[in-house]
């Protein structure tokens, strides 16, 4: 489907209502009955619930015959994970790096998708802190608060990477720490994907792998990324689909440093 300037507009000011009614006066002012721990080291908060009952309702009216996969009802009803591949399906993310907010610092955000038959046609990224708001359109380009941007390498020798090692198996780890580490000049991931994308196409980071790839986390990112110039693909080289359950995944600020990181990962296979 073609997407018209009315409906960017419309998921705008539905992430804004969501930042100034739900996030933003919530921030730093969590009590602790407030912060639960849904799973082993994942948490969530009442922001995420009040942003994605606002998020869910908004996206609902601009375009009603889509269907809603939101992070939280997913986790209760893990059957809505097979309406990710329909005809029209929102994706959302109502608090993206929900371990920064409980601790009351940066980064967090709000990661929205629209994906047609499983794949990614728009993604908005939105940092209610600074209101940066990155967002694509399938063949349309990637912009950063207005502007088109081009992905851009640091330029650092070796390259800057940021490699999840959270969700990891053992194996996995100590392959990895083996084979892949000693290659890049390594920084802390910022546990935030609305962080860690914006920071490849802007030259911060060269590189990062993850391990877990759920749809609400890189559904949006991974539209950001490649039509900025850099690449986000499987480590089989394959396109992200929000609707493949795989693990493992590449992102790069340009094809090249894409390849050569796919190219060290071939170990893994032998």
């Amino acid at each position: 489907m073609a997407l018209s300037p009315a409906l960017h507009d419309g998921v705008l000011a539905v992430l804004r209502q969501a930042a100034n009614r739900a996030i933003l006066p919530r921030y730093q002012h969590l009590g602790a009955h407030e912060i639960i721990e849904k799973a082993a080291d994942d948490l969530v908060t009442i922001a995420d619930r009040e942003s994605e009952a606002i998020l869910a309702e908004g996206l609902a009216r601009l375009l009603p015959e889509a269907a809603i996969v939101g992070e939280e009802a997913a986790f209760a009803d893990p059957s809505l994970l097979n309406r990710l591949g329909e005809a029209l399906c929102w994706i959302i993310d109502p608090i993206d790096g929900t371990h920064n907010f409980a601790q009351g610092k940066p980064p967090f955000g709000v990661l929205i998708a629209l994906a047609e038959a499983g794949e990614t046609i728009a993604g908005w990224i939105y940092d209610p802190l600074t209101q940066r708001l990155c967002h694509a359109t399938r063949g349309g380009g990637a912009f950063m608060n207005g502007e088109r941007i081009a992905a851009r390498t640091s330029g650092s020798a070796p390259p800057v990477a940021a490699i999840s090692l959270i969700y990891a198996d053992e194996a996995r780890r100590a392959a990895l720490k083996a084979h892949i580490t000693p290659h890049y000049q390594l920084v802390d991931i910022p546990r935030c994907a609305a962080e860690q994308y914006p920071r490849l196409a802007l030259g911060e980071n060269d590189l990062s792998i993850f391990e877990r790839t759920l749809a609400w986390d890189h559904a949006a990112g991974v539209l950001f990324l490649n039509e900025a110039g850099g690449l986000a693909a499987r480590e089989d080289g394959s396109p992200y689909r929000v609707d493949d359950q795989r693990r493992g995944m590449i992102a790069a600020a340009s094809p090249a440093l894409w390849e050569e990181l796919a190219g060290r990962m071939e170990v893994f296979k032998e």
